[in-house]
């Protein structure tokens, strides 16, 4: 796909996802911006993968503050002059009833999985524009975005108001020739800080039609597409890569 020395940033690059998208670009002969709040985790990831610290930006981004994020695309700049692509993959997704939910909760869920993604989205594009130079901005969202399960509604709303700024960015950011798209990637336990029991995870595999968990390389992969030329013409658009969950049940009801 031809990444080769390509400056790609990633946010949440230490949660499962994260590594995974590090890992896609990483292959590909990119330069790689990897924020995380975990910067251990970070330092981490950069040496199991031995990415080259001359080629890579390590920054722990704090997403509930504008100031960092400020930081963040202030030593893109000072490294590279401006991103190509943008990833904005980190998210929280805490469980609980809207009835028991602290006013301060909702916010730092929105502001980690809906403002953040703007202001980093704003400061890069900015770069990108200084730049004249094309890029690529990709959403990581949920098919939670297309419907409320009790317990998540917060997470369900941020993610669908990411999908609608996501093709509000797309329409904005056109006449300076960068996309903007969303992947909703399907269902991958091993999240630290979403520990999910055995029987939770036997459960939601069950319930996906193609049967089985995101892999490595499922959201990685069409993440990769979109950024490349081969979808030149693709923007404002939400790809779901979760094996048909979003669809419905394959489930075949008992006939009485």
């Amino acid at each position: 796909m031809d990444f080769e020395n390509k400056g790609v940033v990633v946010t949440g690059a230490a949660g499962v996802f994260g590594r995974w998208i590090v890992e896609f670009f990483a292959r590909e002969g990119a330069n790689i911006c990897l924020s995380d709040v975990r910067e251990d985790h970070l330092k981490k990831i950069a040496a199991d993968l031995r990415l080259d610290p001359t080629r890579t930006i390590i920054h722990a981004t704090e997403l509930t503050k504008e100031a960092s994020i400020k930081e963040l695309a202030a030593q893109v700049r000072e490294r590279w002059g401006a991103p190509d692509i943008v990833v904005n993959n980190a998210g929280i997704y805490p469980r609980g009833l809207l009835l028991d939910l602290e006013v301060a909760e909702w916010d730092r869920i929105f502001d980690v999985n809906f403002r953040a993604p703007f202001i980093v989205s704003r400061e890069m594009a900015k770069l990108m524009i200084a730049e004249n130079r094309a890029g690529s901005i990709i959403n990581i969202s949920s098919g939670s975005a297309r419907h409320m399960s009790a317990m998540w509604v917060p997470y369900n709303t941020s993610k669908t108001a990411l999908e609608r700024l996501s093709k509000g960015l797309a329409l904005e950011l056109a006449p300076y020739r960068i996309r903007v798209n969303v992947v909703e990637p399907g269902f991958a336990p091993g999240s630290e800080v979403s520990l999910l029991t055995d029987h939770y995870v036997e459960q939601m595999i069950e319930r996906i039609p193609l049967k089985r968990a995101s892999g490595p390389d499922d959201a990685a992969g069409a993440i990769g597409y979109l950024c490349s030329d081969k979808a030149s013409f693709i923007t404002g658009a939400v790809l779901s890569v979760d094996g048909g969950n979003s669809i419905g049940t394959a489930a075949v009801s008992e006939k009485k």
